[in-house]
């Protein structure tokens, strides 16, 4: 089993987005067809993934990769529901 250098895990493991980053990410979103999906995580998601195969699916090991996935997730909707409640809006309807 190989692990990742504290370095690393600092690095891949950091939720914080730049606001240009979330803009890019907010225009994916609102651009996509109604009908398809989108993760603006699947960044985070695929880095816990990774990890996981990396370490023979020992979660203790990718902890702060989940927590990473989370805290995307959370800073995620807590920006739709801004962004909703501006425009007037539901943010679970868009």
């Amino acid at each position: 089993m190989s692990t990742s250098t504290s370095e690393e895990k600092k690095e891949d493991t950091t939720a914080e987005r730049e606001p240009d980053a979330w803009r890019k990410v907010e225009n994916q979103f609102t651009s996509k067809r109604n009908s398809e999906y989108f993760d603006p995580c699947q960044e985070f998601a695929s880095k816990s993934i990774r990890c996981l195969h990396r370490n023979g699916g020992d979660r203790e090991m990718c902890i702060d990769y989940f927590q990473a996935y989370r805290d995307c997730k959370k800073e995620w909707t807590l920006r739709r529901r801004e962004a909703m409640h501006t425009a007037g809006g539901s943010w679970i309807l868009k």
